[in-house]
């Protein structure tokens, strides 16, 4: 999981715009997983590399904006 995560910091936003809402969605899971992942091993002292909790955040955030910009421009289509 956390492959995805360093695949979007280093390509950006670039990547997100070519996927789909069902692969942005599941994306989005899997991010959330590695979140709740992550927080559990800075509770228990495990985590090593506290950026990472940022960066997941960050494109947490990054995948729910594209998920809402692709959901206006259907909105905005079907009128």
């Amino acid at each position: 999981m956390a492959k995805t995560t360093k695949n979007l910091a280093k390509d950006g936003a670039d990547a997100l715009k070519g996927k789909s809402s069902d692969e942005l969605n599941t994306m989005l899971v899997e991010l959330r997983k590695q979140q709740m992942d992550m927080r559990f091993q800075q509770a228990g002292g495990q985590l090593t590399n506290t950026a990472e909790i940022r960066k997941v955040r960050r494109t947490i955030a990054r995948v729910k904006t594209y998920l809402g910009q692709q959901e206006a421009a259907q909105a905005a289509q079907a009128k």
